[in-house]
């Protein structure tokens, strides 16, 4: 089916995460429609191998674009780094005309342009530092950008769960940030759609002369770039809708994304996905 305007953006991610993404989203473009799917029964992603996420991306790129979505938004950074360029072939050798955005590019253009001194700090899963995508998509914008990587496998769990904030947190966060202190970064890419909830922590151990980058504005204007470049942003005035899936408990989806959107989230429909697609 060839994409139409009034169709909606969709965005997924391995949880609630991605919600801060489809936050700025709906703050920036906000006569489009869109329907969200998190992926809360195989969260988290972080630990996941390549070959997971692949095939957990194209088996919900599949269930979006059967619900009628004309652009998708992988608002993940593990899935992005795994599964961006292989999602793309298995749409094109289907013939499915529809656009992929990752978070990745968007979020390592913006962070060189704010970079002071060239010297930038990633925090992120293992599985988005091991798949050295930061790494490449940095150097791609500017080859004399140092950049310090630091694997966090315990943040976006917690901040999952609900994001206590207790001592052992801040320790937690603390050991974190450690690295990219005595390293000297002046901006700090916040490699999973999680971290924006702890940006005020990150932000005290880090100190406030760090900017802190987060990939909600950077995918914003390339959604709005792709778009607009096949005619398909929605020509309506008013507000548009959204609406939420969710492949675990739907009480706890609500509960937690209410706080990740910073807006209601309405009805959660609950879908099962058995990754049965092969890569």
């Amino acid at each position: 089916m060839v994409p139409r305007p009034q169709d909606p953006v969709a965005v997924f991610d391995s949880g609630v995460g991605g919600l801060t993404v489809l936050h700025e989203l709906l703050v920036s473009l906000p006569t489009e429609d869109y329907i969200y799917l998190g992926d809360t029964a195989r969260f988290p992603y972080g630990g996941r191998s390549p070959v997971e996420l692949q095939a957990y991306s194209i088996e919900i790129a599949e269930h979006l674009l059967e619900a009628g979505a004309k652009l998708i938004v992988i608002a993940c950074n593990s899935a992005s780094a795994a599964a961006l360029e292989p999602l793309e072939r298995h749409l094109a050798e289907r013939a499915r005309d529809v656009d992929v955005i990752g978070v990745l590019r968007p979020t390592a253009q913006h962070a060189v342009v704010v970079s002071r001194t060239g010297r930038i700090g990633l925090l992120a899963t293992p599985a988005t530092v091991g798949s050295g995508a930061y790494e490449r998509e940095v150097t791609v914008a500017d080859r004399h950008v140092h950049l310090e990587s630091v694997a966090c496998p315990d943040l976006a769990p917690i901040i999952q769960s609900g994001f206590p904030f207790d001592e052992d947190v801040v320790d937690t966060v603390r050991a974190y940030c450690a690295p990219l202190r005595s390293a000297g970064v002046d901006t700090v890419i916040l490699g999973s759609t999680h971290y924006p909830l702890c940006a005020p922590i990150l932000q005290r151990m880090l100190g406030r002369g760090v900017t802190l980058v987060s990939a909600g504005a950077g995918v914003t204007r390339s959604v709005e770039r792709a778009l607009a470049s096949r005619g398909l942003l929605n020509p309506r005035s008013d507000e548009g809708a959204y609406r939420f899936r969710c492949t675990a408990d739907v009480e706890s989806f609500t509960s937690l994304g209410t706080r990740f959107l910073q807006m209601p989230l309405g009805d959660v429909i609950h879908v099962e996905l058995e990754a049965r697609v092969a890569v």
